[in-house]
Order: C-alpha cells, then structure tokens, then sequence
C-alpha cells in the first residue's frame, strides 16, 4: 500500500475544494470507506444531524455491469462517525445536486439504480467505479502528487488514525474489518511506533514524579 502524508492528502483537498465530486474524496479521506460504499450511499443513509452514516451495500461493476451488492460480513453493515467538515461538504453536494438536477430537467436521474443515490454524474446516473478511481488519479496529478490509489485514502485514513492514539478496535470498526486482528496484520508497520510510543507512555507514569 502506499499511503500520502496528512500534509499531501490536505494539499489534495485543497486543490479538490471546488471539484463536484469533493465530498466523495473528503468522505473517502476521512472514513476510509471503500470505493463500493461510498457509490452506493443513499442520502437515506445520512443523518447529517446526528453526524453518522450507515453502510448497508456497495456498488460494484462486476464485468462492467453495474450492480448493489450486501456487505460481506456483519461487520461490514456499520454505523460511521463524521467530523463537522465531512458534514458540511455533505450539505453543500445535496445543494449543488439539487441545482443539476433542476438545470438538467426531465429524465434526470432515470436509470433503475440510481434512486437516492448521493453520487452522480450530471445526468444523475450513478457512477461507474472505475471512471471515479481514474478522476481521483488525475486530479492528483494536477495537484502535484504521487498517484495512489483511490483505495489507498482507506489505509492512509487507518494509518493516521492509529499513529494519532486512536484505539485499534475503534479503528477496525470504522473500516467493517470483521475482526481487530484484521486492522493489526494489514497495518503492522505501524504497530512498532505504537509500541515505542506506549513504552514511552508507561515510563513517564511510573518515573515521571522522579
């Protein structure tokens, strides 16, 4: 896997802001959500009040053809924390979305899958994954970034979030791993910093007062 630093993946943003799809790459970002979970949210899905989103599919295009898909394990059907940014990018999509689809007129949105769906093209059709890996690809290049994957905002997500002191289990839930071992094997080059980092945490309570 290879992964940006906090300040590349803040310079992709940045550079992303004005973009229609800015809320995907911000929700990618800052969840590490799967590129299938994230086409196939709904705004049914969304309780921007309450600060959550709820997973329960994933839009794939098995042989180009597009099609919803259940989580593969229990854990995969989640309930998601978001941060106040997240939150008010969501807002500002849902207000753009609704201008498209009033600028485009009738026929927008007519396609069997596309019902609620929070990402669209213009036409309001849903997205085909691998068109929204190769936009993500190319706005890196204009920003002036290595070219990652978009999967690769998963384990970059996973990676900050433990090197910041996030506990593994929580970690290992906002990614739908099915269980913490999980997180710990793809994530082991970060788990000797975590251990250096807890050393260094037990000795100042015990030698701390001396």
């Amino acid at each position: 896997m290879r992964v940006w630093t906090p300040a590349q993946l803040r310079r992709f943003l940045r550079h992303t802001k004005d973009d229609r799809l800015y809320a995907l790459w911000l929700l990618a970002a800052s969840t590490g959500m799967r590129r299938g979970e994230l086409l196939g949210l709904r705004w049914a899905d969304l309780d921007l009040d309450a600060k959550r989103l709820t997973i329960t599919r994933a839009l794939i295009a098995p042989k180009y053809e597009l099609q919803f898909s259940e989580p593969k394990t229990d854990a995969g059907r989640r309930s998601i924390a978001l941060d106040d940014a997240t939150v008010a990018a969501l807002r500002a999509h849902h207000r753009r979305q609704l201008k498209e689809r009033l600028a485009f007129g009738p026929g927008w949105g007519e396609h069997p899958l596309a019902d609620d769906l929070i990402y669209r093209d213009e036409a309001g059709w849903p997205l085909v994954p691998m068109i929204v890996t190769q936009r993500f690809q190319t706005l890196a290049k204009q920003a002036g970034l290595p070219v990652i994957r978009l999967h690769d905002l998963r384990h970059g997500m996973a990676t900050m979030a433990l090197l910041a002191g996030v506990h593994p289990k929580v970690v290992s839930e906002r990614l739908g791993h099915s269980n913490i071992a999980v997180t710990l094997d793809t994530y082991t080059a970060v788990v000797p910093s975590l251990q250096e980092e807890a050393a260094e945490c037990v000795a100042a309570l015990v030698f701390g007062a001396e």
